[in-house]
């Protein structure tokens, strides 16, 4: 590598994090952009202990204008910007918040970028792009219409238009990855794919899980090391465009639940609770396009992701499980 050093806003959260880990060990020299209002230190102690001097955290609001200056003086070759609100129930309530941090902090990190003479920006972004559309187009493929149905999916599509501006008028290149639910050890019960975290914290715990609705609502499930691997082969590839990282694979809520209850040992059953409004019934994404343009498909299926989940909560201390518990008491799982 000519220029090993990235950028990676939000890159102590859920996904962050794991990305952090992987450049570090490809051999990248990684500054990490973190406000530390939903990410952790603790998602990055590993990558802190093993790669000092190539790590750098720089607790910061990607809407600061100081990010303008810290990017020119760093100089990253790219920047990952995934950084962003991603609770679609707080965008509803609050959609002055969504706009501020999804759009405006992405205007700034897209201006930062010009600053410090990056070449391409990664975005991460949501099926929550597409909206609901007709089920007859599942899986949905990079092609169907941005018709997104929450604050939340309209601030993510705002994005994607001002990245194409600034490629266009600065020359600035970017590739926008459409992330299906990703899950995997570290998540919060937040935002996309949070009730696969909320589940096994919960059945661990012995506490009763909440599916709203029937439980036959689907959505497509994947891996974080797999989102990982789409990423880091989005450096060199598909300038330009907006592709699907997922697995086109729709799983029911109630067969997730089965799952973990069955690698959880657990046989309490779901309180069944009411459908919630405005909610998507099904959801896939087609990834025919990151098999042509990144070389890349998912390589660990939904069943061992939640086996490898269970174990990653099982070796962790009890301690940390029940501070996680307490952090969500009272909130429900997400079954968006």
């Amino acid at each position: 590598m000519s220029d090993p050093r990235v950028m990676v806003t939000g890159g102590a959260g859920f996904i962050g994090s794991h990305l952090v880990d992987r450049l570090l060990e490809l051999g990248y020299v990684v500054d990490v952009i973190d406000d530390l209002s939903s990410g952790s230190l603790l998602n990055l102690s590993s990558a802190r202990q093993n790669y000092q001097g190539r790590i750098f955290i720089h607790q910061l609001d990607v809407r600061s204008p100081s990010l303008i200056e810290l990017t020119r003086r760093r100089r990253p070759s790219t920047i990952f910007h995934l950084a962003a609100r991603t609770d679609v129930t707080a965008s509803i309530s609050n959609p002055s918040d969504d706009l501020s941090v999804n759009v405006a902090g992405s205007i700034r990190v897209l201006e930062a970028a010009l600053a410090g003479e990056a070449t391409k920006v990664i975005y991460a972004t949501s099926a929550a792009i597409y909206g609901d559309p007709s089920q007859e187009l599942i899986p949905l493929d990079e092609n169907t219409q941005l018709k997104p149905i929450s604050p939340y999916g309209a601030s993510k599509r705002a994005a994607i238009d001002y990245l194409e501006i600034f490629r266009s008028v600065y020359d600035l290149e970017y590739t926008a990855l459409v992330f299906a639910n990703v899950y995997g050890p570290r998540q919060g019960f937040r935002g996309e794919a949070g009730v696969v975290s909320t589940f096994t914290e919960r059945l661990l715990a012995g506490r009763p899980c909440q599916v709203f609705g029937d439980g036959t609502s689907t959505r497509d499930y994947v891996y974080v090391t797999d989102v990982v691997d789409a990423m880091i082969r989005a450096i060199d590839s598909a300038g330009g465009l907006l592709v699907n990282v997922g697995t086109s694979v729709e799983t029911q809520i109630n067969a997730l639940f089965e799952m973990i209850a069955r690698a959880t040992g657990s046989t309490l059953g779901p309180r069944m609770m009411p459908r919630r409004l405005g909610e998507i019934q099904r959801n896939a994404l087609s990834i025919e396009r990151a098999k042509a343009q990144l070389g890349w498909k998912p390589i660990i299926d939904v069943r061992d992701g939640i086996s490898m989940l269970v174990d990653w909560y099982n070796s962790r201390p009890v301690e940390f499980v029940s501070r996680r518990l307490r952090e969500r008491q009272g909130y429900s799982s997400l079954s968006k």
